[in-house]
């Protein structure tokens, strides 16, 4: 089946498209969003139950491959000891992250320059400021200006309270002199924007009843399709198209019912996160294009950058916030660029936890072996259970092209689609980066009075971030897009999620990837002249 052509076809609505959505919209283009998942229904989430915790084992796992939703694509990474993590859906990924809200540094654009790896990136810090600070207010974000190794923010809103466990980690750090933050999250601290404030429903992740964490089903989406955009559900693109001039034409792909359409599109725009975008690029294969769409350079799929988080935590006397939201409440950017006496080049962000729920304590204290069976069972879980402290440290992955996704040959997921393959190893640097945030973080924990310590190195189900697959640069030989989002190969095409990022950084790379859709967005209003060439 055809359907009438659009101006711009969006595919993901997550982060990236629901922001490059609402920023083109101002042009009265016709711009149509296609979402392999649904509408999210907020009563539904596992916060309003009790069981919330037994939902998280399993139809709201962070991974695909154990929710096995219909709207989920299987996912082979048994070639990774860090597993993917991602949810479809409108909103993506959003509606499960955690709010944690930090940027990428200046240093972070320029790690060529200034340590001699990597390459650097084709913008600059600067060219992102004021995207930064669009998305904050279209986000909502809470925190305290003025840190003194963070970039430069203004929340619109105050930072979360400290509660039990801040003023623990806070005078810990401080009696080691070393730097901590209120962190910036998108948790509303006050009624913003027709959401409500926290409440302390219960952990942020997988969801929030409550509204109160900014994901873009609830923040970008409304204000978009007010403007015009139109969003369709529960179509899963198979492929994009091309002409024999080389130009994509539109989208192959599966409605609601399964029925296979046809979308003609004048300008095509992915959004599919650092998995999923190359997948459909390497899928998308003609006779111009043998090895995948936009692959002249050969690098879809290659540089591959999860973070590897390096996790220590243990228990206090002193009660702590246990579940309640949000999970992370300070951090710390003493370790965060280049030191070479620590032995590694570029650095990793720690972010501080506050703690875990009662089922999760209970399963993960008595496989690390602090919680036995028996008379005294009750009595040490007590004392475990809301006294946990956490130190997890985001360490920065530098591009390795052996690191990569490829699409599966044998695994599929519901429509006969290719599954993508995951080869990835954590390299030397990044081990060092690990064992010495490990070592830091029992410095800390102890300095807290923290008994009971247990590692979580890597953190096996961390593969949140999904970065670097199609790179941005200037050199069409060594890189995917151009400065601006474009393909160099595909002029009509452009990519707007976490794969163009050219390094990882040390941090959290939400408020980075819609920054970078944003401005993308505004290249391209600026450009719309020559949009179409």
């Amino acid at each position: 089946m055809k359907n009438d052509p659009v101006d711009v076809l969006i595919i993901g609505a997550g982060a990236s498209g629901a922001a490059v959505a609402w920023s083109l919209a101002d042009t009265k283009m016709h711009i149509l969003c296609l979402d392999q998942g649904g509408w999210m229904n907020p009563s539904e989430y596992p916060s309003t139950g009790r069981d919330w915790e037994a939902k998280f084992y399993g139809e709201w796992s962070s991974s695909p491959n154990v929710r096995k939703r219909p709207e989920d694509y299987p996912i082979n990474d048994d070639n990774s000891p860090i597993k993917v993590v991602n949810y479809n859906a409108v909103g993506g990924s959003t509606v499960m992250y955690t709010a944690h809200w930090p940027r990428l540094h200046p240093s972070d654009f320029k790690v060529k320059t200034l340590d001699g790896v990597a390459d650097d990136w084709p913008i600059d810090y600067d060219s992102l400021t004021p995207f930064f600070e669009e998305n904050d207010r279209m986000m909502g974000t809470s925190g305290l200006s003025g840190d003194p190794l963070s970039p430069l923010s203004h929340p619109p809103m105050p930072p979360q309270p400290l509660g039990l466990s801040g003023p623990l980690i806070g005078r810990a750090m401080n009696k080691l002199g070393w730097h901590w933050w209120p962190s910036d999250t998108t948790v509303a601290t006050m009624d913003y924007e027709g959401r409500a404030r926290c409440i302390n429903l219960g952990h942020c992740t997988p969801a929030c009843a409550q509204g109160a964490k900014a994901s873009t089903d609830i923040t970008y989406w409304p204000h978009a399709i007010r403007a015009g955009v139109e969003l369709k559900t529960h179509c899963r693109v198979r492929e994009i198209l091309t002409n024999d001039e080389g130009m994509a034409t539109g989208v192959v792909y599966y409605d609601k019912d399964g029925v296979e359409q046809f979308q003609p599109a004048e300008v095509v725009i992915v959004a599919c996160n650092g998995v999923g975008t190359p997948r459909l690029l390497l899928n998308s294969v003609s006779g111009k294009f043998p090895n995948g769409l936009a692959n002249s350079s050969g690098l879809v799929g290659k540089n591959l950058m999860f973070h590897p988080y390096a996790q220590i935590y243990g228990y206090v006397a002193e009660p702590t916030d246990s579940n309640r939201a949000p999970p992370t409440c300070l951090w710390s950017k003493e370790w965060y660029d280049t030191d070479l006496s620590r032995g590694f080049v570029r650095g990793y962000g720690v972010q501080f936890v506050r703690g875990a729920g009662p089922v999760f304590e209970a399963v993960v204290s008595e496989q690390k072996g602090i919680l036995p069976w028996g008379k005294d069972h009750h009595r040490v879980f007590r004392r475990l259970n809301g006294h946990r402290l956490g130190f997890s440290a985001i360490c920065e992955d530098l591009p390795e092209e052996h690191n990569r996704v490829t699409l599966d040959p044998d695994l599929k997921d519901g429509h006969g689609i290719p599954a993508p393959k995951i080869d990835y190893t954590i390299s030397e640097n990044s081990r060092k980066m690990m064992d010495h945030a490990l070592a830091r973080g029992r410095e800390v924990l102890e300095a807290a009075g923290a008994t009971d310590l247990c590692i979580n190195s890597p953190i096996p189900w961390g593969g949140w971030h999904l970065l670097g697959t199609a790179r941005m640069g200037t050199d069409p030989d060594r890189s995917v897009v151009n400065e601006w989002g474009r393909s160099h190969d595909v002029k009509n095409l452009f990519i707007v999620d976490g794969s163009i990022f050219v390094t990882s950084g040390g941090v959290n790379p939400t408020s980075t990837i819609q920054a970078l859709a944003l401005y993308i967005a505004d290249q391209m209003k600026q450009r719309l002249a020559n949009l179409f060439d």
